[in-house]
């Protein structure tokens, strides 16, 4: 198993041992449980601050920093931190990645703030709780503790730029060749359609993004978007007659929604636990809300030059899009469509729920698609 590391810390704001940076390394990990009182007593006698007002900063996917306040009389006694993390869900059991990964880290003492990263026992968006104990080993190898600090509470962040990078070069390695296609389309129900007549004005409207993919995307309950598909058949190069989101579909010209004022970035790639995969792309409208949000958040494409979706001019003025052949992509369009711009028609194939990826979860467990950060 990969050993956790708790990386370098940085000055301290109680001790003067300022701008020495010193590597952290984790000595040991074991379980304990926690019920607010010292265990191991060790040697009697032997008082340790307890941590007071513990604070939690740098927080990214898989890491984050953490220190807090004590005597600074008691520095010397000190030489390790045991730091319990708990998934906030269920503070009473070890439900990490992996079953034998223990709830107690124990570091050896450091100045402060000390960085904690591990991605096999940290996971992007999720509520964790942290408590601290102060410790000091003794010559027989036991430990005299300090009571645990309060408890607190923090959330780990969404993917990073770098971490979407590792992803987005992991989907281009299966992309395929390119493949020619001249609509977007977007199978819904006919009562759909018949709302955005008769409330939205003849429009499709953007919606916050549900939870499906990655669970680390900086898209899920954030972008606002509507979602077309592109792909084609092989045989026909045309767009399936099957879909799992209904059996009216909408069909508009691709040099529509993709124009040279359209920014593309790269969202995501996952699977559900099967052999198709899918990416998922961003076309924002140059200056949008859409394209100011992805453009701090996402890796930028080169609409002329991708591995998943092009716009290239000819020599003859006329546009080409190419699709890849071997992804699902699943595109999110930021801003409002109206209807009038293409055409709703029915389609006369089935309807697959079981392809339907609304809320679905990754495969944690795939190597074409994770990378070696929380999934």
């Amino acid at each position: 198993m990969e050993a956790a590391s708790l990386a370098h810390g940085v000055a301290s704001p109680v001790s003067q041992r300022e701008g020495m940076t010193k590597n952290v390394s984790l000595e040991s990990l074991q379980l304990c449980e926690r019920d607010g009182k010292a265990e191991d007593p060790g040697v009697v006698g032997m008082e340790l601050p307890v941590a007071r007002n513990i604070k939690i900063s740098n927080i990214t996917c898989d890491s984050f920093k953490i220190c807090w306040e004590m005597d600074p009389h008691t520095t010397e006694k000190i030489t390790h931190y045991f730091i319990d993390l708990n998934k906030k869900e269920n503070k009473n059991s070890n439900k990490f990645k992996h079953k034998d990964v223990p709830t107690k880290l124990v570091a050896k003492a450091v100045p402060l703030p000390m960085t904690v990263r591990g991605h096999w026992f940290l996971s992007p968006r999720t509520e964790y709780t942290v408590a601290v104990q102060i410790a000091s080993k003794q010559t027989d190898g036991d430990y005299a503790v300090s009571e645990w600090s309060d408890i607190v509470e923090f959330c780990t962040a969404d993917y990073s730029s770098v971490h979407l990078t590792q992803l987005l070069q992991k989907a281009e390695v299966i992309a395929g060749r390119m493949l020619k296609f001249s609509v977007f389309y977007r199978n819904q129900y006919e009562e759909y359609f018949q709302h955005c007549r008769d409330v939205l004005g003849s429009r499709m409207m953007p919606s916050v993004k549900d939870n499906s993919g990655s669970h680390g995307s900086p898209l899920s309950g954030k972008l606002e978007g509507i979602f077309f598909s592109c792909n084609t058949e092989f045989n026909t190069g045309q767009p399936p007659q099957d879909s799992p989101y209904g059996r009216f579909r909408f069909q508009i010209p691709a040099e529509v929604l993709f124009t040279p004022d359209t920014r593309l970035y790269f969202g995501d790639f996952y699977c559900m636990y099967t052999a198709y995969h899918y990416v998922i792309l961003v076309l924002a409208p140059r200056g949008s809300r859409g394209d100011l949000y992805c453009r701090d958040r996402l890796p930028e494409l080169d609409v002329t030059n991708n591995r998943f979706l092009t716009r290239v001019c000819g020599e003859d003025g006329r546009v080409v899009f190419q699709h890849a052949q071997d992804v699902i992509l699943e595109l999110i369009y930021t801003e409002p469509v109206q209807l009038a711009q293409g055409t709703v028609s029915q389609i006369s194939g089935h309807q697959l729920m079981s392809f339907s990826t609304v809320n679905a979860k990754k495969d944690p467990s795939c190597k074409t698609c994770n990378i070696s950060v929380g999934r």
